[in-house]
């Protein structure tokens, strides 16, 4: 449905031009939830505002639906633009209009009439669980409540595309769950193509089929959400997968360990249904080794779960080699682990 060919957005000032976006290539399905993640300062941000020339690309394509928004002429923008919904971090609510008037803002924009306009309003509010809070303002809602009215506004002009720019960073925990589990029942129902940018990895494994990883303007890393966290190639992924697996750390609490005695730490890494391996109890059982568990993780994904578990192996070289080969047999990824 998406399909960006080397977009690159560089800002030029007086003393130095500085690439927010850097020959970017990317291919987004229709129907999927695609997230995009990277630290404060990798472009994602930007990224997603070149998606509906909230800001212009320096160079490069942006295909939607065979059409290439980069050439399109103001008219034929607006027109685009109706079907490219996008929320924000900080909800942009009109403060002075109540949560339906602030859903009808774009139907009223678009000429719709006034019957069909409050019908559809009706049928937004229900849709993110906003009933009985019509005639309520801004100031008189939570921010998950919030958001829900900038997910409602965005739905308006029944998109194609929802863009959602750290829709969620500014929500508590729980709040941010319930928001996600919003986004996923709208797709579901609606066929609706999401592209989330964050900076938090929890977001992407909880409602992301691919992700994208970027880092000073580049896409580093790319692929389904399973493999990327069981597979992370680049530092910059490593280090956001770290935050969910437990494995930064690892290293403190192994080090204690080993200070009081011998052993090998091993890290496994499961997904689908080996998640539902009884492997400890059966490597225990099958091999003259001593296993402590150290910490473990299951993280469910849209593509199914994924785990990661640290033990602590304690035997001759011979069983500890015979433990691996037999964990391994099971499909069962096992990495030894280097204390640094």
């Amino acid at each position: 449905m998406i399909t960006i060919k080397n977009l690159s957005k560089t800002y030029r000032t007086k003393k130095q031009n500085i690439t927010a976006v850097d020959q970017l290539n990317m291919t987004i399905d229709s129907g999927e939830i695609f997230g995009v993640i990277g630290y404060s300062g990798a472009g994602k941000s930007t990224f997603v505002r070149l998606l509906n020339r909230l800001e212009e690309p320096t160079s490069g394509e942006i295909i939607i639906d065979g059409k290439d928004i980069v050439k399109q002429k103001k008219n034929e923008l607006r027109l685009a633009r109706q079907e490219i919904g996008m929320i924000f971090q900080h909800f942009n609510l009109l403060w002075s209009r109540t949560v339906h008037q602030n859903i009808a803002f774009p139907l009223e924009i678009a000429g719709v009439p006034k019957k069909e306009r409050k019908a559809k309003v009706d049928h937004l509010i229900e849709l993110v669980g906003l009933k009985g809070r019509e005639n309520a303002y801004p100031s008189q809602l939570s921010g998950g409540q919030k958001q829900r009215v900038g997910i409602a506004r965005a739905l308006a002009n029944d998109p194609k595309v929802l863009l959602c720019d750290e829709a969620t960073s500014a929500l508590d925990p729980e709040t941010t769950d319930s928001i996600l589990d919003l986004l996923v029942d709208i797709n579901k129902r609606l066929g609706l193509t999401i592209i989330l940018i964050t900076h938090e990895m929890n977001v992407i494994s909880k409602i992301c089929h691919r992700v994208a990883v970027m880092d000073t303007g580049k896409v580093v890393e790319e692929g389904d959400a399973v493999h990327v966290f069981q597979n992370p190639q680049q530092a910059v992924t490593k280090r956001f997968v770290q935050q969910l697996d437990g494995s930064e750390k690892y290293e403190s609490l192994s080090s204690a360990v080993l200070n009081e005695g011998t052993g090998t730490i091993i890290k496994l890494s499961f997904s689908g249904e080996n998640v539902n391996q009884t492997i400890v109890s059966q490597t225990a059982k099958q091999c003259n080794v001593d296993i402590n568990i150290l910490q473990g993780n299951v993280l469910q994904t849209q593509s199914g779960a994924v785990g990661s578990l640290f033990l602590q192996l304690v035997g001759s070289e011979t069983e500890v080699e015979k433990a691996l080969d037999f964990i391994r047999s099971a499909n069962v990824k096992a990495e030894v682990q280097e204390l640094v």
